[in-house]
């Protein structure tokens, strides 16, 4: 039996705005979540960025081809049941964050670790007076309890829409300094994704690239660029 699919029954998609944000109606008519409940959205950019997408299924829709569409339903239907635990489940990377995690040699990694991932590490100290500390080697060694508390409270403080594109930008880099590096513009994003995989290539420089590890890494990037572009659409200013 072939899987059920959503056919296009509508003519046009537009953002318009309703009590409390912003929506997306189908000829009039307001898109829900697979929850089934109201897609309202904090600004007009995520609404619009939203309804192109909608405007642009062909007779069929594919969801993987909205990637707008599926942050924002995961910000209503999941993020915001559980956005405590989500919270503490990202801050929590900063007790493990990958820019501590060093290598013991070859030197040239040790130095180019050094060179790129100090900064980012001293940018947290001036930003919130949090100094994470490098270790060498793979075994955990916990970061200082009170600074670890004051990243906690940052991610705390994200609303539903960009804490659902926050745990993208930590899960994906492995790094929470480096989510906030992102979701603060600290960088351009592909240079902070870069960041995140020196080790990765490293490994490639020292033995050659693997195509299938370029192609999931490929995916991966393309996953980080859209957490940062749902990131900054969700922000109200």
């Amino acid at each position: 039996m072939s899987e059920w699919k959503q056919k296009r029954f509508w003519t046009n998609a537009t953002a318009e705005e309703v009590a409390g944000g912003w929506t997306v109606k189908l000829d009039g008519r307001p898109v829900k979540t697979p929850a089934k409940a109201a897609l309202t959205l904090p600004t007009a950019a995520m609404a619009e960025a939203v309804a192109a997408e909608w405007d642009a299924q062909d007779e069929v829709v594919n969801p993987l081809s909205m990637p707008f569409t599926r942050s924002a339903n995961a910000a209503i239907d999941k993020v915001a049941v559980q956005h405590a635990e989500v919270a503490d489940m990202l801050a929590a990377y900063g007790d493990a964050d990958l820019l501590c995690y060093r290598a013991d040699g070859p030197q040239a990694l040790i130095e180019r670790q050094a060179s790129v991932w100090d900064p980012y590490l001293d940018w947290a100290d001036a930003t919130w007076g949090v100094r994470l500390q490098p270790r060498t080697g793979l075994m955990h060694e916990s970061q200082d309890a009170a600074a670890l508390a004051i990243l906690s409270k940052q991610v705390h403080a994200l609303s539903n829409f960009e804490l659902a594109a926050f745990h993208d930008l930590v899960s994906l880099s492995g790094s929470l300094i480096l989510g906030f590096a992102a979701a603060q513009d600290l960088h351009p994003p592909l240079t902070i994704w870069a960041a995140s995989r020196l080790d990765e290539t490293w490994q490639e420089e020292q033995w050659g690239e693997d195509e299938e590890a370029q192609e999931v890494a490929k995916v991966k990037e393309g996953s980080f660029l859209h957490a940062k572009a749902f990131f900054d659409v969700a922000k109200v200013t």
